[in-house]
């Protein structure tokens, strides 16, 4: 990440702000990217005057909104074939294990996945595209994706901003510790939503119901049994 951050200081600031949009929002149409990498990075800059909290954080929202509907319309489109041909491009992020750990939290949860998902780095990627594979209605997607990626950018940059202008005024002369302290601030910032994202992860499966098992061409039981269409139900 500090690599990153060196890279993105000797940039603009109108180029940075296209990164982070850049970034995130084609992470969010389903390619795996270090999208939240750039947007602490940027965060970090930003409390050093490189840039202005305020652009980042928009930048960062408008990628992931846009992103994730661009996402969500290719993966109507796509369907579960779409699904499939990623998961084969990209085994270890968008394998059969992990779609089928996205779908159940979509079956289980709806739309609320989407919101959820921004916080953890698997459905941040497949949110839109799965949501559109599973006809997701959009409107509703819309709303959850826009809630969670607001709070998702402007929290992020805005926390990080705030200790980190904080370390910098306190600690001018250890400039490693202010570093250190305004990551472990930022990984504090989105601890609870973390933590109920992997709850929601973590109780998929109900008790004396086997863990997703991956049908032939890389489908859910939970996605496809008949008659559940837990989605719209939500």
């Amino acid at each position: 990440m500090i690599d990153v951050q060196h890279w993105l200081s000797a940039l603009p600031p109108g180029v940075i702000y296209l990164i982070v949009a850049g970034v995130i929002g084609v992470e969010s149409m389903g390619v795996p990217l270090p999208g939240e990498i750039v947007l602490v990075s940027s965060a970090l800059l930003a409390a050093t005057g490189v840039v202005e909290p305020e652009w980042v954080a928009s930048a960062a929202a408008f990628g992931a909104i846009v992103g994730d509907s661009v996402g969500y319309a290719i993966g109507r489109r796509g369907g579960r074939p779409l699904l499939a041909r990623l998961g084969r491009r990209f085994p270890k992020h968008l394998g059969p294990a992990q779609l089928a750990r996205a779908e159940q939290s979509f079956a289980r949860h709806g739309v609320w996945a989407v919101f959820f998902g921004r916080f953890v780095a698997l459905l941040r990627i497949l949110a839109g595209p799965l949501a559109g594979a599973l006809h997701v209605p959009y409107r509703r997607f819309l709303l959850a994706n826009a809630a969670g990626g607001l709070v998702w950018a402007f929290g992020t940059t805005y926390l990080l901003y705030s200790v980190g202008r904080a370390a910098e005024h306190w600690l001018k002369d250890i400039s490693w510790a202010g570093l250190v302290l305004a990551v472990l601030a930022g990984l504090g910032s989105t601890w609870w939503l973390r933590r109920r994202a992997h709850r929601i992860e973590s109780t998929e499966v109900a008790p004396g119901v086997e863990a997703a098992e991956v049908l032939p061409g890389n489908q859910s039981s939970a996605a496809v049994a008949p008659g559940n269409d837990p989605v719209r139900e939500h």
